[in-house]
């Protein structure tokens, strides 16, 4: 061996074994001190997740809803061309969900088919309504007050321009007394019922250019947002033939319009929004917006009356089926004069009202109000009535104007006026009361799932201040 001066320098075998053991120690050495950092670090890190495991674990759900915020929770601009009806969606998550058509499918026996089956497209563009047939209801017709049937002995208006005192009656409601709600259960061949629009002074006035549109729709689709509410979605999947034979109407007000005009939603020379005929409400008669929604929601054959078939649509969702195919696969095929959904979480009325309160959608005092009403009535807890499960969960109503469902739903609209705006407590016991659950078709939540695609509220809406609500 050599140094660096060239000098020789010997060493034994046994001087190199030692050298070498001397070697393969400092290895070992080395080794050994990083296993003891890895270890310490590993502890180190063990002692700091124990110790506030608590904070990572709310970082990490917060970055998370962050990410999940800004992926779906922007809302897609529309630019409309009302002329030719085109709509353009920007890109994002939630305008791929506007085009959603593919079906849902449910469990079944040889694996999984379509919840709702409508017609293949060739039969959807030639089917038609039905000639009238004599109706089978118990019901053959419905005589609605007003107000010259609604005097005092000295023949004044028993309502004032504000609410009935100590009620959420007024002048569009009509002010209905107990006794008159209990008659209105007991109808023979006519019924006489209160049902909106009980003065012309009640409020809830459309243009007489609309009433005009409105009234030459035969088959209607229908939604509303008021208090600068949700956005308007566009209907999809509808027939050239459905095209050309339904309506769609969506009912705002002038803070729903001022709301869609800030956000560059502009209604056209025509009245329309894409695919949306766009109805601007004046004077809504009841301070609670709630209120306000049920009356499109439910009185449809009033406000649209040479209307044959109706269809509503929760304004947090889009409808993406032909209409006219909707009809056929829910009433017509079962020969049914409304079809709702059921409700998805529970089935009695009872439960229902627990999980109203505790989700403060209402005051306990107030659904305890309701709740003993129908108690005194004789409302069962039946989870089911007459094998169907009653409760409902309302965000799509298919019906046939039909003097028994335009009876039920007046009996209904009354019912959310008296005593709950929430009408999913309220339906069971009209339906109980009416004795018509054979011609409900109750179909389950997979259904509602392929009629709609939900999009969820974007706003709340905003409670009209009570100098608004005054006529």
């Amino acid at each position: 061996m050599f140094n660096n001066s060239g000098i020789s320098i010997s060493i034994s075998d046994e001087e190199s074994d030692d050298l070498g053991r001397m070697r393969v120690r400092v290895r070992r050495k080395r080794k050994k001190n990083n296993l003891r950092v890895k270890s310490e670090f590993t502890r180190r890190l063990l002692r700091f997740f124990l110790r506030y495991w608590t904070i990572v674990i709310f970082v990490f759900a917060a970055g998370l809803l962050l990410f999940e915020a800004t992926r779906i929770g922007r809302k897609p601009g529309l630019v409309v061309n009302s002329k030719d009806s085109h709509v353009e969606v920007k890109k994002s998550s939630l305008g791929e969900h506007l085009t959603r058509i593919e079906p849902p499918t449910r469990d079944v026996r040889d694996g999984r088919d379509r919840c709702l089956k409508l017609l293949p497209p060739d039969q959807l563009e030639h089917l038609d309504l039905p000639v009238n047939e004599k109706s089978r209801s118990h019901v053959n017709k419905v005589v609605y007050f007003s107000e010259n049937d609604i005097l005092d002995v000295g023949g004044n208006n028993t309502l004032s321009r504000q609410q009935s005192k100590g009620t959420r009656f007024n002048l569009f409601t009509g002010n209905q007394t107990f006794d008159e709600r209990e008659k209105s259960f007991k109808v023979d061949k006519t019924a006489e019922v209160h049902c909106g629009f009980y003065s012309e002074n009640g409020g809830f006035r459309v243009s007489d250019e609309d009433k005009r549109y409105m009234q030459n729709c035969k088959v209607v689709v229908s939604t509303c947002a008021f208090g600068g509410g949700d956005a308007l979605h566009q209907p999809i999947g509808m027939s050239e033939a459905s095209l050309k034979k339904v309506c769609y109407v969506a009912f705002w007000d002038e803070i729903t319009l001022a709301a869609q005009e800030s956000e560059g939603h502009k209604i056209g020379d025509d009245r329309f929004i894409g695919k949306w005929r766009i109805v601007v409400v004046g004077e809504l008669p009841f301070t609670d917006q709630r209120l306000n929604g049920k009356i499109p929601k439910m009185l449809a054959h009033r406000l649209f009356p040479h209307s044959k078939y109706s269809i509503w649509v929760d304004s947090k969702s889009q409808f993406r089926k032909d209409p006219l195919g909707v009809l056929e696969a829910l009433l017509w095929r079962s020969n049914s004069v409304l079809a709702i959904s059921q409700h998805g979480a529970r089935s009695s009325v009872y439960d229902e009202a627990k999980a109203v309160v505790s989700k403060h959608k209402a005051t306990p005092e107030e659904v305890e109000v309701q709740l003993a009403q129908y108690r005194h009535d004789g409302l069962p807890e039946d989870k089911r009535f007459n094998g169907k499960k009653a409760l409902s969960e309302a965000s799509v109503i298919v019906r046939e104007h039909t003097p028994l469902t335009n009876l039920f739903m007046c009996i209904w609209f009354n019912e959310v006026v008296r005593f709950t705006s929430r009408d999913q407590l309220s339906f069971p016991y009209v339906l109980w009361r009416l004795n018509v659950s054979e011609n409900i078709n109750m179909f389950p939540v997979c259904i509602r799932k392929d009629l709609v695609n939900a999009m969820g509220h974007i706003r709340k809406a905003k409670p009209l201040n009570s100098r608004m609500s005054m006529f």
